[in-house]
């Protein structure tokens, strides 16, 4: 019976292809939206996972995300390093300048500044150079995606004039910026993750950073904290804001990455896009599906009717409309699934965020599995009700 409820559903190509072509479509967008979301997402904490040697992230107890820095007094840098269980902590400056381009204009980018001595918090992948090159004398790390892009350098002539139409050509080591009207020499080209604002990156000395920035009275993001081997981390973090009389907060990174998240999640309209865009691929594919498959059964009344004439049973019926269902169903979502996966590959050097997940793949086969019941159970009721003698009416 297997056999004919197959050869039922294929003989009849335009529907069937018509049933193929709505899961697919769900399918390729639930798990698209979900992995642009997802990938939105990342982005967001992106800093937090390039800085991976730190255990611990210190910063002011009003922080709500990783951009929404508020400086502290270098004191509390001193304060942290002499809480038990810390076995180094070091000073990170996290803020926005203003580069000045050849052209004139301005591009905001987020300047990193790292300690000093040990220029903890560097950037995961050098391209070019090496991290120690900071220490040379106005150095500074620029990330390859805006060297390419936005504070690419215009072609000059032998007069020093821009020429015209040509193309930017990116940053390389040796190439000079102007940092808040201070002068900042490229000495590395690193790779880095996508943050939210696509902002470029550049990675100085602390020392240096402080330079660049606005004065101001406090300069001090973020102190970045080593625990002790074998120290509690959540321990060590509540000791932190204790010690500090609830001024400070601290945070492991998986913490602080959720913290950054649920803050986007709560007060952007990020969430509401998206899910409004997977709900709609949810609905568009239960119609076109659901419609497509009830006209299947629909045309092959008389066949349910003969089998059910022949003394073949409601439940063995029902297995062949879940068959029929299943097929079409695992076919749809490997089309669907394929397609976003190819999307996700070719946009893979692009602006666009695109991360696909596991757990994004399964939340996208429940769906598909929802549009399969509920696209058959219309099916099944009007196979279930049939009178066998549908098959001797003209």
């Amino acid at each position: 019976m297997n056999f004919v409820a197959l050869k039922m559903l294929m003989g009849d190509r335009a529907k069937y292809f018509g049933i193929i072509l709505g899961l697919a479509f769900a399918s390729m967008l639930i798990t698209q939206q979900a992995s642009i979301f997802v990938g939105i997402m990342t982005r967001t904490f992106g800093f937090i996972t390039d800085t991976a040697l730190p255990d611990i992230w210190v910063m002011d107890s009003k922080v709500q995300f990783i951009d929404d820095v508020k400086p502290l007094q270098d004191t509390q840098l001193l304060r942290v390093r002499g809480i038990e269980g810390v076995e180094w902590a070091m000073p990170l400056y996290k803020g926005l300048i203003k580069a000045r381009l050849q052209n004139g204009n301005f591009q905001q980018c987020n300047v990193i500044g790292l300690d000093d001595a040990t220029l903890v918090g560097g950037p995961p992948t050098m391209v070019q150079g090496r991290l120690e090159d900071l220490r040379m004398a106005e150095g500074v790390i620029v990330d390859e995606v805006g060297a390419g892009t936005r504070l690419a350098r215009m072609p000059v002539d032998s007069s020093g004039n821009p020429i015209p139409l040509a193309k930017p050509e990116p940053l390389k080591i040796g190439d000079t910026l102007e940092l808040n009207d201070r002068r900042a020499v490229v000495v590395g080209i690193c790779r880095v993750s996508r943050t939210f604002q696509s902002q470029p990156v550049i990675y100085t000395t602390y020392s240096r950073a402080t330079q660049f920035a606005p004065r101001e009275r406090k300069l001090l993001s973020f102190v970045v904290v080593k625990a002790k081997q074998g120290v509690d981390l959540k321990t060590l973090c509540d000791r932190i804001a204790a010690e500090s009389g609830g001024r400070l907060q601290a945070l492991t990174a998986a913490d602080f990455s959720w913290k950054t998240v649920v803050y986007f999640m709560k007060y952007t309209g990020i969430p509401i896009n998206f899910g409004i865009a997977v709900i709609l691929g949810f609905l568009v594919g239960t119609a076109i599906a659901g419609q497509t498959f009830y006209q299947f059964t629909h045309d092959n009344i008389k066949q349910f009717g003969a089998l059910k004439a022949m003394g073949t049973t409601n439940l063995r019926l029902l297995g062949m409309i879940i068959l029929q269902a299943v097929v079409t169903g695992v076919i749809g979502y490997g089309i669907g699934v394929g397609l976003a996966s190819m999307f996700g590959l070719l946009s893979g050097r692009s602006e666009l965020a695109f991360r696909l997940l596991w757990q994004t793949l399964f939340v996208t086969g429940g769906a598909i599995t929802i549009i399969c019941i509920l696209a058959s159970l219309l099916s099944i009721i009007k196979v279930i009700r049939l009178e066998p003698a549908i098959v001797f009416k003209g």
